[in-house]
């Protein structure tokens, strides 16, 4: 695990920029108030939130920390954007969920709090961040022996390429043009291998599926763009 920053700085100003749009589900930011009930739901139904201590890595805005504090969960949501934290902080007083947000990187709360979460995600960061071994161990050692881990990231392949770049960057303009670095992005096998380095036993693996016209998101089916992997820590 790399105890250094593991953050890229253009990352950060990229998303800081619009950080303010972040709850708005029309603006760049409309794929995840799309897809994220869809995601919610299949982690819920997986690790029954309601009372678990959860930690959310690389939480942003906190559209999904606070769908899991809604679910019953007791949620840290933890970032190296201070602007995306502000904004997650403003948003608590609208909605009324109670949700710890801290700036502070995986791997810095890996040593601070290590075992300290029944579960542990980590979504749409992985291919944001310079060294995604060291953030899979970071959430490994997050968790307690028999918790789960839950990630997501997107495949790299052709198909990846033309849907989650071309199309949704320059296409469809869901996402500001160089929103993806497609060198970034990992294959399932990759990010399993990733995860049994850590110490996590990989439970599944299933593809996220996007509707941009109906706006609606489905997990399961092919992993050839988006998919979500779930890892247990040995007990």
């Amino acid at each position: 695990m790399n105890t250094s920053a593991n953050v890229d700085p253009e990352e950060l100003d990229k998303f800081g920029e619009v950080a303010h749009r972040w709850w708005d589900p029309n603006s760049e930011f409309r794929p995840l108030h799309d897809i994220n009930p869809a995601r919610l739901a299949w982690i819920d139904r997986n690790a029954e939130l309601k009372g678990k201590n959860v930690i959310d890595v690389g939480c942003g805005g906190g559209l999904l920390s606070e769908g899991m504090a809604a679910a019953g969960a007791v949620v840290t949501g933890i970032d190296l954007s201070d602007k995306a934290l502000g904004i997650a902080r403003l948003h608590l007083y609208e909605s009324g969920q109670v949700v710890d947000y801290r700036l502070i990187s995986a791997e810095a709360m890996a040593t601070e709090a290590p075992a300290g979460f029944d579960v542990v995600t980590c979504l749409e960061m992985l291919e944001h961040v310079p060294d995604p071994a060291s953030t899979v161990a970071a959430c490994a050692s997050l968790v307690k022996p028999g918790g789960q881990v839950f990630l997501s990231t997107i495949n790299r392949n052709a198909k990846a390429y033309l849907v989650a770049v071309l199309g949704a960057e320059y296409l469809l303009r869901l996402l500001p043009r160089g929103t993806h670095d497609y060198t970034r992005f990992l294959k399932p096998a990759e990010l399993a291998r990733l995860c049994r380095d850590a110490g996590l036993e990989v439970l599944e693996i299933t593809g996220l599926r996007y509707n941009p016209f109906t706006r609606e998101g489905v997990v399961g089916g092919d992993t050839d763009i988006n998919y979500l992997l779930r890892a247990r820590r040995s007990a």
